[in-house]
């Protein structure tokens, strides 16, 4: 019998608790916490990464330079975010349907349908950012070389573009594939970073390492689905085509564009909040916040990756029937995240302080208090991407929608009148009131749906 990885071992007994009977390797608390073992050792091992080539980049950048980077690095995400299209959810929720059946040739149309147009809104999102990075450099205080690097570095959307392939690999229950992705970006930043650490360079230096690292980011989700999900049933007879696949995938178009609008609700605020402290405050307070962000996103992202983890388990679930299981894991993976997140959280506002001077050096030392109110309320939420992956299982993205909407972009508007009443650490004021909306929303939403199959599930 195989050994499990001890990150396994240890996930599956703070969720499950330690069982009086022996569980079965195929429980569904089981399935997410190995598929959560296999995310957590790739983002480990990335976070480590991409550690050094932050630390490499803000000591040679200073905090101002440092801030015009993430700067661009944050438009062109947001323009991904926002205009480019997610295939994810769609290709998870109905693939596994389609395989269900052993449905072969609409299972084939529908990884097409979704990769085209995929492919294609990030083609506008490029083209819709190059066109507005004159104006956007000029209002956030960019360097004339960062503006004139700007339209280029649109290119770094292709980051984006990897939802589709990302939904075929959860199909095939490749999670080892997916949690050796994040590796990718972050190792070709720090190569990029060492190599400017001795040979020199400065801001445009940078600027190509980040974009050769998001456009490889991108690609090679691409590269890696093709690798692990080749024992899939797609090779059907005759050409693909579109024609019919609506049909075959009753509410597929409603479904998809629910759940994109669900993510990019998700993603503004904390995409666009970077840029609004950029034009009010300037580059340096960016380079500050950009920091805090990064140093912070270690509560956040295994969150996220629960979420991720527990959504095909979830959905399969919910196919089958067997909704007391599916309220069960969900349940039980939330209250693990927010504990774990809360407990991760309290360690690091002891050493806020030394963190940021650790990552950053010296002159990102006054961003302790910002650290330890962004923390707060990262940890306050951390169990929520397990509630909206839940709701987005039963049918139900709007429900996840409606509370993003509510707490990222109904109150985006409040940031800069936090600014201006607190300073900088009015962003993580910011942050924390809008994480007890979202919490308050979404618990509210789950308690009152049961978890039962919905719209043809």
């Amino acid at each position: 019998m195989r050994r499990q990885p001890s990150s396994i071992i240890w996930i599956k007994l703070l969720v499950e608790g330690a069982p009086q009977l022996p569980v079965s390797a195929h429980s569904p608390l089981h399935r997410i916490a190995a598929n959560m073992g296999r995310l957590l050792s790739g983002k480990a091992a990335a976070g480590i990464i991409s550690l050094g080539s932050i630390a490499i980049a803000a000591r040679i950048l200073g905090v101002e330079q440092y801030g015009v980077l993430n700067l661009v690095h944050g438009f062109a995400t947001l323009m991904g975010g926002t205009i480019a299209f997610s295939g994810f959810h769609g290709m998870v929720r109905y693939g596994a349907e389609a395989l269900n059946r052993g449905a072969a040739t609409q299972f084939r149309n529908l990884i097409v349908l979704l990769a085209v147009i995929e492919l294609g809104m990030a083609a506008v999102a490029i083209g819709v950012a190059m066109l507005l990075v004159p104006w956007v450099g000029a209002s956030l205080g960019w360097s004339p070389q960062a503006i004139q690097f700007g339209g280029l570095y649109c290119l770094a959307i292709l980051a984006t573009v990897r939802a589709t392939p990302q939904g075929l690999l959860q199909l095939a229950e490749r999670f080892d594939l997916i949690g050796l992705h994040p590796v990718i970006m972050p190792l070709i930043r720090l190569i990029g970073a060492l190599v400017i650490l001795f040979t020199g360079g400065g801001l445009t230096a940078f600027l190509w390492v980040w974009l050769a690292a998001a456009i490889a980011e991108g690609l090679s989700m691409w590269l890696l689905c093709w690798i692990g999900t080749r024992h899939l049933t797609i090779g059907a007879d005759g050409r693909p085509t579109l024609k019919g696949t609506r049909r075959d995938n009753p509410g597929i178009v409603r479904f998809i564009a629910t759940t994109n609008l669900d993510l990019t609700l998700r993603d503004i605020a904390p995409k666009a909040t970077p840029l609004i402290i950029g034009w009010m405050l300037g580059p340096a307070a960016a380079g500050l916040y950009a920091l805090v962000q990064r140093a912070s996103a270690i509560l956040i992202q295994p969150a996220q990756m629960l979420g991720e983890a527990a959504y095909p388990v979830v959905t399969r679930l919910l196919i089958s029937g067997d909704s007391k299981a599916a309220g069960k894991a969900v349940r039980r993976s939330a209250i693990f995240a927010t504990g774990m997140a809360l407990l991760a959280a309290a360690i690091m506002c002891l050493f806020a302080g030394e963190v940021l001077v650790l990552l950053g050096g010296a002159s990102f030392a006054g961003g302790a208090s910002l650290l330890i109110l962004v923390l707060l309320g990262r940890a306050m939420i951390a169990g929520m991407p397990t509630l909206s992956a839940a709701l987005t299982a039963q049918g139900r993205p709007w429900v996840s929608a409606r509370a993003n909407l509510a707490s990222n972009v109904g109150m985006l508007p409040m940031l800069p009148l936090m600014i201006w009443w607190f300073g900088l650490n009015g962003a993580g004021v910011h942050g924390i009131l809008q994480s007890i909306v979202l919490a308050s929303l979404l618990i509210w939403s789950y308690n009152q749906s049961r978890l039962a199959p919905r719209n043809g599930m």
